[in-house]
This record gives C-alpha cells, sequence and structure tokens, in this order.
C-alpha cells in the first residue's frame, strides 16, 4: 500500500509509529493509547498527579493571603454601626437576643449571628386627601357621621417604637397595622357623633378618643408602639354636596346669631326691670322708714306735751291754742280798719285783690282800739 514504502521502505511494523513512522507526539518512546491520538482517562489522572506534585504555584504565601482575604470578608460582615436615634436587635440562628444595641460600633458572630435595626424617632402616618407616599387615596377620609352625614376627615397619627423587639418580629408590617387600626378608630368615634362635632365642635375630645382606641389595640396585638398623638388637620363635607352644606351652615350661623341678639335683648330688658324693682324697694323702704320715724316723733311729741299738760292743764292749753294760731294766721295777709269818731266819711271800700296778689282774698274786720 502506499503508505507501506513511506519514509524509505519501513514495514508494517515501524518502530511502533504511525503510517508516518513515528507517534503523532513526537519520538516513538512515549506510551501508546489505544485507539490512535485520543488521551484516555488514565493518562489525564497520572498528568494531574504529577502536577500535584510539584506543590502549589505561590507557595504558602498565596496560601496566606486566601486566608487574609476571607477573614477581612467577615470581619467586614461581623462588624455593624448602629446610627445615632436607632437602636440594634441581634439574632442568633433567628432567634432574638433581648440585649438592645444603642448607637455605636458593635461586634456579631457573622454568619450565625444576624442584626436588625428600629428607628426610635417620631413616625407620621396620614390618613385621608390624596397622598401616593402615604399610600392613601381620595376615599379613605369619607366617613358616615352619626347624624347620617358624609364627612371627609384628613388626620395624621404620630408614634414611636417602645419596644423594639415586638415592633419588629411580632407583626409581619406593623406601619401598616397602625394605619388600619386608626382609620378604624376614626371612623368609629365619627360614626358616634354628630358632623359639627368632626367640623368645629368637639375636635379634640374626637382625638383623644381616637388615640386611646389606637393604643388599645396596638398593645393587644403586641405591636410595640406608642401613640403620642392623634391630629385632625382638616374636615369638610364632601366636593359633590359642598355648596348645599355650606348654605345649611350659613342657616345655622344665622339662627345663633339671632338667638343671640335675642338673649342680649331680654338681658338688657331684664337688667332695666330689676333695676326699676331694686330702685323701687329702695325707696318704699325709705318711705316706710320716713313714716315710721314721724310718727315716732309726733308720738314721742305728744306725749311730752301729755306730760307737761297733766303738770299745768290751763297753761298747756292757751300755749297749744296761741302756737296753732300763730301758725295758722302768720302766713295771711291781714288788714285793720278802725272804726270809730275820726274815721268819719271813710269810704269803706278797699282794693284787697290788689293788695293780695298771690294770696285769696280776706277781709277781717276789726273793733279792737288798740295795735
Amino acid at each position: 500500500m502506499p503508505w507501506e514504502s513511506n519514509g524509505g521502505g519501513g514495514g508494517r511494523n515501524n518502530g511502533g509509529g504511525g503510517p508516518w513512522g513515528q507517534a503523532p507526539g513526537g519520538g516513538g518512546g512515549g506510551p501508546r493509547r489505544p485507539g490512535g491520538n485520543t488521551p484516555n482517562l488514565e493518562d489525564i489522572l497520572n498528568r494531574g498527579r504529577d502536577q500535584f506534585r510539584g506543590g502549589v504555584p505561590g507557595g504558602r504565601w498565596a496560601i496566606i493571603g486566601g486566608v487574609l482575604v476571607l477573614a477581612a470578608f467577615w470581619l467586614l460582615n461581623a462588624v455593624y454601626t448602629v446610627p445615632e436615634g436607632e437602636v440594634g436587635v441581634e439574632l442568633r440562628f433567628g432567634a432574638p437576643k433581648p440585649e438592645l444595641s444603642q448607637a455605636g460600633l458593635h461586634f456579631h458572630l457573622w454568619p450565625i449571628e444576624t442584626v436588625e435595626r428600629a428607628s426610635l424617632a417620631v413616625n407620621q402616618i396620614t390618613i385621608g386627601g390624596t397622598n401616593s407616599g402615604d399610600r392613601t387615596s381620595d376615599d379613605d377620609g369619607l366617613m358616615l357621621s352619626g347624624d347620617q352625614n358624609i364627612v371627609d376627615v384628613r388626620f395624621s397619627v404620630f408614634w414611636s417604637v417602645s419596644d423594639p423587639i415586638a415592633y419588629l418580629f411580632n407583626v409581619r408590617d406593623p406601619d401598616a397595622m397602625i394605619r388600619a387600626t386608626a382609620e378604624s378608630a376614626m371612623r368609629e368615634v365619627v360614626g358616634r357623633r354628630p358632623a359639627n362635632d368632626v367640623f368645629r365642635d368637639d375636635q379634640a375630645g374626637i382625638e383623644i378618643e381616637v388615640q386611646d382606641i389606637t393604643q388599645a389595640v396596638a398593645e393587644s396585638y403586641g405591636i410595640g408602639v406608642t401613640i403620642s398623638q392623634v391630629s385632625i388637620e382638616g374636615a369638610a363635607p364632601p366636593a359633590e354636596v359642598a355648596d348645599a352644606f355650606n348654605e345649611v351652615q350659613r342657616a345655622e350661623q344665622d339662627e345663633d346669631r339671632l338667638q343671640e341678639e335675642a338673649r342680649q335683648y331680654a338681658n338688657t330688658l331684664l337688667g332695666d326691670a330689676r333695676g326699676r324693682a331694686a330702685a323701687l324697694r329702695e325707696d318704699a323702704a325709705a318711705y316706710a322708714n320716713r313714716v315710721v320715724q314721724e310718727a315716732t316723733g309726733e308720738a314721742e311729741r305728744f306725749n311730752a306735751i301729755y306730760a307737761e299738760y297733766v303738770n299745768a292743764p290751763e297753761v298747756t292749753r292757751k300755749r297749744l291754742f296761741l302756737e296753732t294760731m300763730e301758725e295758722v294766721i302768720g302766713q295771711s295777709t291781714k288788714v285793720l280798719v278802725e272804726t270809730g269818731a275820726g274815721n268819719q266819711g271813710v269810704i269803706p271800700y278797699l282794693p284787697l285783690p290788689e293788695l293780695r296778689p298771690n294770696t285769696s282774698t280776706s277781709t277781717v274786720p276789726s273793733t279792737s282800739t288798740g295795735n
């Protein structure tokens, strides 16, 4: 055949080589591979054993460097920092440890220990109105009041973590739990009260009641939070009935104004009447006191005169007569006309009305002859 004469007429057994007189790997000194050029599994294992006998490339320094890299990676995961205003809760095999890690640098055995952080700052949840960040919608604040009116309430809930372990592990989503509890409590309280209490009359009372209910529910579920305040930021009727509601409010305000004016007018009249009544009572008391005092004085004067009369009846009688006549006649105008021989021819006419312009006319004839 052609390859039998190639290479200088070599025979069929050409030194253990191939058709061209040598093994594919070079000289004919290497081991033969069954099936031609494909290496078998034993050759691969032998070559690998020979390479490992030569040692790891780089020697022991490579091993030390690998160990240092692993140690640095472990240390970075084992050391953690708790920021200011937060606390850390370490977990060992998933179970929380009772000790809390305060703000600062801390160490734990990673990976068998991990850490969860909880913020101690005051958090705010706003319910009602349009606020995509708080996952609220327009319908969250619509509530039915006790007098069958629909009100749109927007309020905020302020809370903080009091038990970090309970907050992190007792409830899957404590923020959503607080939101749902506060909204349910507000609907319950608004449903028991008239709409005017929500709008203006008793917002403070509603806030306190909602806070108490929310705190009680949070404690029953063991959320580990404290509800510090509930604040109603706005309360109004729905936009569809706002005009009609405002008209009703204006009518109620007019009613209150008229009632207040009527009360003021009634108080004015009542005050005047009470003042006049008090004045009449004072005048009556003064008149009664004056009459009593005059009567008492007259009685005392009469008793004094009577005592004198008993001692000297005639003198006392004449004195009383003279004093009485002096009092009566002393205030009248007196005209004395004497009769006698020297007054012959006197015309008996006197212009008495002209002489007494301010008193009644009286003529007193006298027959006395003395002054």
